[in-house]
């Protein structure tokens, strides 16, 4: 089995599709509108097959989580670069570019190179090698 897909609600669709085409090598596909339901969605498509599907819907509220803090549930999502040194340069990039990075580039305990990034609805991608 693999993971099929990861759906995250947004409020910021457009926004939240370019940037994980821009920073990530995202592909989409067309949007998805139901008006019955005021609902669109985009799926976005990774090089290995994974995809990330963003949804936006009236009424949805804003998560009431802390995003500094742990607390159960999804709490990242994790985006293999292939090098220490494209973890570098894409967190860099992403600073650089105004995105919050919460921690590294680093060695974990576990073997790990990695940094946290909050994309702009402020959920954690953990870009790693």
């Amino acid at each position: 089995m693999k993971i099929e897909h990861i759906a995250l609600w947004t409020n910021r669709l457009e926004e939240m599709r370019a940037f994980y085409m821009r920073y990530f090598g995202a592909s989409s596909n067309e949007q998805y509108h139901n008006p019955a339901k005021q609902f669109r969605s985009y799926f976005l498509s990774f090089e290995t097959g994974a995809r990330l599907e963003i949804m936006q819907m009236e009424g949805v509220p804003d998560s009431l989580n802390n995003i500094y803090d742990q607390f159960t549930g999804l709490i990242h999502f994790a985006m293999a670069t292939g090098s220490k040194e494209n973890v570098d340069t894409l967190t860099a990039l992403l600073s650089a570019d105004g995105y919050e990075v919460i921690d590294g580039p680093r060695w974990t305990g576990d073997g790990y190179y990695e940094s946290v990034v909050l994309d702009p609805d402020k959920n954690r991608v953990e870009i790693t090698i």
